[in-house]
């Protein structure tokens, strides 16, 4: 059994559960916004880094010269599937898209209309992963762990998937965006919350 064994904090350092999609979390209160959409199945997120060898065609340079690679570009991604569906979800989903109001008395209804335009004011928008992390998930004190994706749209466009006596679904695949006012931004980042330490 010498080589058997985990870390002794293992189940302190666990991610857990599927987590949820917000649009806001502020790190300095504390206050994470209200779900925007049920999923299933899970979600996954992919960095996406591409690099090139600046030395792959030097001669009698070895391949993966650690000096010479550099880091091009990333195209961070969070991807899955939602069962829930408004219009404010709708107009995510589509990317470029308008929604508008068709109001009458017998039934409310709200237009989403695509568009073959891009916004990058109003299309573009920041999403957080928040997940729970390690053994403490209570209400006040849980750990978490977040991806906040930045300038995120959905590059798989609208799709809706019914089924037989079940749920309607909804999958996206939502990417972060560099923009041209922070070009050397990598377009997400990670955060690690620790659980809050007890009151004494």
């Amino acid at each position: 059994m010498r080589f058997t064994k985990i870390p002794t904090d293992t189940f302190d350092k666990l991610q857990i559960n599927a987590g949820f999609f917000t649009n806001s979390v502020n790190f300095e209160t504390g206050v994470i916004g209200a779900p925007i959409m049920a999923t299933t199945g899970g979600v996954s997120f992919a960095s996406n880094p591409t690099y090139s060898d600046f030395g792959e065609d030097v001669d009698n340079c070895p391949k993966n010269t650690k000096e010479m690679k550099r880091i091009e570009s990333y195209d961070p991604s969070l991807s899955g599937t939602a069962v829930t569906l408004d219009d404010t979800l709708a107009q995510m989903f589509i990317g470029a898209a308008d929604v508008s109001g068709v109001r009458n008395a017998a039934q409310p209804t709200m237009l989403v209309r695509p568009r073959m335009s891009l916004d990058a004011t109003n299309d573009f928008r920041d999403l957080y992963l928040v997940g729970d992390y390690t053994s403490d998930n209570g209400e006040l004190t849980g750990g978490g762990i977040v991806i906040h994706l930045k300038n995120s749209f959905n590059t798989a466009g609208y799709q809706w998937t019914t089924s037989d006596r079940g749920k309607g679904q909804f999958a996206f695949e939502f990417h972060g965006h560099t923009s041209v006012a922070a070009q050397d931004e990598v377009p997400y980042d990670l955060y690690i919350m620790d659980p809050v330490p007890p009151t004494p």
